[in-house]
C-alpha cells in the first residue's frame, strides 16, 4: 500500500505558521507518543530556527510509556524540554505554562530587570489530530478551539490568552508533502494523522494488525478472543453480509478504530 498524501491547505498552514512564528517566543510541539518520530515534520524543525521547543508527548495514556522514557532524553537540550500528557485531562495547564516560562526565562528576565512585565507568547504545531487543539482548550479552561477525531479540523491560526502573561496559537495540523518514508506514512495513517478516504482500510488494518503482532506478540489475540486475522476478527464479532459472507471493510474499520481508542492496548508503532 503506498501513501502520498499532501492537500493543497496544509501548504497554506505552514505559510501561515512562517508568518506567527515571528511573533512567538516558543514553540509547543505536540506529538502522539504512539508514534512521535513519525510526528516530527522536518519543514517545521527548518521553520522554528533557534526558537525555544517544548515537546509535548501527548495521548500518553494509549501508548507504551516505558519505551516513550527510553527516547525522552533526545528532545531535551538547552532550547528544548519534554512533557508526557494526555490532553484529554485537566490540570496539565501549570505544567506547561512553567516549561514555557523557564524555555523563555531570558526573555523574561531581561525584561524585568527593565521593570517591564511581558506576555510570553507560545505557538502550538504538530501533525493532524494529535491533540493540539484538545490541549489548547485544556490549558483555556474552555472549549474555545474547535476540536474532533479526524484531520483537518482546524482550518486556521486562532490565538488565545491563558492569562496576562501568556498567550498561545492554535494551528492547522502539518504533514510533510514528501512521505517517502513509508514506514512513517502508514504510522500516521494508523494513528488517523492522514484521512481514512485516501487510504484502504482494509489494507491499512491488515498492515496495523501485522505490526502490533510483530511488536507486541499476542496482543491481538488478548483483544480479539483468539482471533488474528480480519477474517477471524469478523467471524467472532459476528460481522456478517447478507450472503453469508464476512464483512471484512466493516471490521477493517473497527480495528482502526479499536487502535485509535487504545482499546486494543498501550502501544507504541516505533522500534526505540
Amino acid at each position: 500500500m503506498k501513501i502520498n498524501w499532501f492537500p493543497g491547505h496544509m501548504k497554506k498552514a505552514l505559510d501561515s505558521i512562517r508568518k506567527e512564528i515571528e511573533k512567538v517566543d516558543v514553540i509547543i510541539y505536540v506529538l502522539d507518543s504512539r508514534a512521535p518520530y513519525s510526528c516530527l515534520n522536518p519543514q517545521l524543525d527548518i521553520i522554528s530556527g533557534s526558537k525555544p521547543i517544548l515537546f509535548v508527548f501527548n495521548k500518553i495514556d494509549i501508548s507504551d510509556e516505558e519505551k516513550i522514557n527510553l527516547i525522552l532524553k533526545n528532545f531535551k537540550s538547552d532550547k528544548s524540554d519534554y512533557m508526557k500528557l494526555n490532553s484529554t485531562q485537566s490540570g496539565a495547564d501549570k505544567q506547561i505554562v512553567a516549561k514555557l516560562k523557564s524555555l523563555a526565562s531570558f526573555k523574561i528576565k531581561k525584561y524585568k530587570d527593565k521593570g517591564i512585565n511581558i506576555t510570553i507568547r507560545a505557538l502550538v504545531v504538530g501533525v493532524p489530530n494529535c491533540g493540539k487543539s484538545t490541549l489548547v482548550n485544556n490549558l483555556c479552561k474552555k472549549a474555545k478551539a474547535i476540536t474532533g477525531n479526524k484531520p483537518g479540523v482546524t482550518k486556521g491560526s486562532q490565538w488565545f490568552s491563558l492569562d496576562k502573561s501568556i498567550e498561545i496559537c492554535d494551528t492547522p495540523g502539518t504533514l510533510y508533502p514528501n512521505l517517502a518514508d513509508q514506514e512513517i506514512a502508514k504510522n500516521l495513517a494508523f494513528i488517523g494523522s492522514i484521512k481514512d478516504d485516501i487510504v484502504d482500510p482494509v489494507m491499512l488494518a491488515r498492515e496495523l494488525l501485522e505490526k502490533i503482532e510483530k511488536l507486541y506478540p499476542g496482543k491481538i489475540k488478548e483483544r480479539y478472543k483468539n482471533a488474528q486475522t480480519l477474517e477471524e476478527i469478523a467471524k467472532t464479532r459476528g460481522y456478517v453480509l447478507q450472503r453469508g459472507e464476512m464483512d471484512i471493510e466493516r471490521t477493517a474499520l473497527a480495528v482502526l478504530n479499536d487502535f485509535r481508542s487504545g482499546k486494543i492496548g498501550k502501544i507504541n508503532l516505533e522500534e526505540v
